[in-house]
């Protein structure tokens, strides 16, 4: 199948050059997505792009991934109301080596196959009066100004350095032009100004035709950025976000959302996507469990995300291991707000007070309502264990410790 039908009918495809459907077809094309290290881990939003780079690849094209240190110590207004934190040197080759090990889970870049470059390696020597020389004046002030991203920020304060960030990517792209033989830049529909800038340095430099193509920006079905849970980002990171938990923020989607996020998030056939896609009412959940054993397969593999998929059914009623279930040991006895904020149930112990007054909170299926209730010995069931839950969709295993 073509490379632009794949990404069409996967749901990840929003922008790009003419031509460039034809362009890939005619014979294997490098490729590149540029990662800035901000972190130590990406999160769910991310992975779509990862995916678009994973189905190109396996459409035959090469793919180089892009480790943004030099970048990074600038930082992308783009999409950002102010100023990105300033990173030093040590964090940033840290948030690097965690960023690559993460990319290299779900695509190949053994030799040959891909390749890691980084764009310290040529932004942090460069001298910056030629850099003006060389790339400055092939690029329109007015042209900059102009993008949604830096209008944004211009009502708010844009610093010089920021400024700057624009020009440094599109030196990436013509510096893996030339080094590499790469004439096309993927990324997010935000980017497409600052990946199209790329596309004009390099016909201006070089007189060669590059390309650019970007995914949608994934949402919920009400319009929120997709990868926010109501306890902050879903990491892909399982010390931040544990399989259990990644495994229910897919389970819990809106239903309007189920078929897109399979399209995007699974390598599931698209007939069984349309398939999963037709099942209305009760049914819709077998479709949402799909969509959470193998969104959790491909971050965390497939015993991780059976033993979630155990534990969601332990948690829930459905069978399944309880001690597949997130647990949390305490010495009893012990307050309820306490275990409720030291767990992660809640977000503090006002919060923990606030659930509880909401009547938000049971032990063992029964509700909370004094502020001052504890967590004793005899609450504890046949297996050493009680069953801690706030709303309907979270549950805790509290055990002794």
């Amino acid at each position: 199948m073509l490379a632009l039908q794949i990404l069409h009918e996967r749901g990840l495809l929003q922008d790009h050059t003419p031509d460039v459907g034809n362009w890939l077809n005619e014979e294997p094309r490098t490729f590149y997505v540029g990662w800035d290290c901000t972190a130590t881990s990406l999160h769910a939003g991310s992975l779509a792009l990862i995916m678009c780079m994973a189905h190109l690849q396996r459409a035959g094209h090469h793919p180089v991934v892009l480790m943004g240190t030099g970048t990074t110590l600038i930082g992308d207004p783009t999409g950002k109301d102010e100023m990105r934190k300033m990173l030093s040197r040590e964090v940033i080759e840290r948030n690097k080596s965690a960023l690559q090990a993460q990319l290299e889970r779900y695509l190949d870049l053994s030799e040959g196959k891909g390749t890691l470059v980084d764009n310290g390696d040529w932004l942090l020597g460069l001298n910056y009066v030629d850099f003006l020389r060389q790339v400055g004046r092939h690029v329109s002030v007015n042209q900059m100004l102009s993008r949604s991203s830096v209008k944004l920020r211009l009502e708010k304060g844009l610093s010089f350095l920021e400024f700057n960030y624009a020009l440094f990517q599109a030196y990436d792209f013509l510096h893996l032009a030339k080094e590499h033989q790469c004439l096309l830049q993927v990324g997010g529909a935000d980017q497409w100004g600052n990946i199209t800038a790329g596309v004009d340095l390099i016909r201006r430099v070089d007189g060669v035709e590059a390309h650019a193509l970007t995914i949608p920006l994934v949402t919920t079905a009400d319009g929120k950025k997709m990868g926010k849970s109501a306890s902050g980002a879903v990491w892909l990171d399982p010390e931040q976000t544990s399989p259990y938990d990644w495994f229910q923020y897919w389970i819990n989607v809106d239903d309007r959302d189920v078929g897109r996020y399979l399209r995007i998030f699974t390598w599931l056939p698209l007939e069984e996507i349309a398939r999963l896609e037709d099942l209305t009412g009760a049914e819709l959940r077998q479709a949402k469990q799909v969509l959470a054993f193998e969104a959790t397969k491909l971050c965390h593999g497939e015993e991780a995300a059976s033993r979630a998929r155990s534990g969601a059914e332990a948690a829930f009623g459905g069978g399944g291991q309880a001690d597949a279930m997130p647990q949390h040991a305490v010495e009893l006895p012990v307050g309820v707000i306490e275990v409720l904020a030291n767990s992660g149930l809640c977000s503090s112990r006002s919060d923990a007070r606030r659930q509880i007054q909401g009547g938000a909170i049971k032990v063992n299926g029964e509700r909370v309502t004094e502020i001052e209730a504890t967590l004793t010995p005899s609450m504890l069931g046949s297996d050493g264990a009680l069953v801690l839950s706030r709303g309907k969709k979270k549950r805790l295993r509290v055990v002794l410790a």
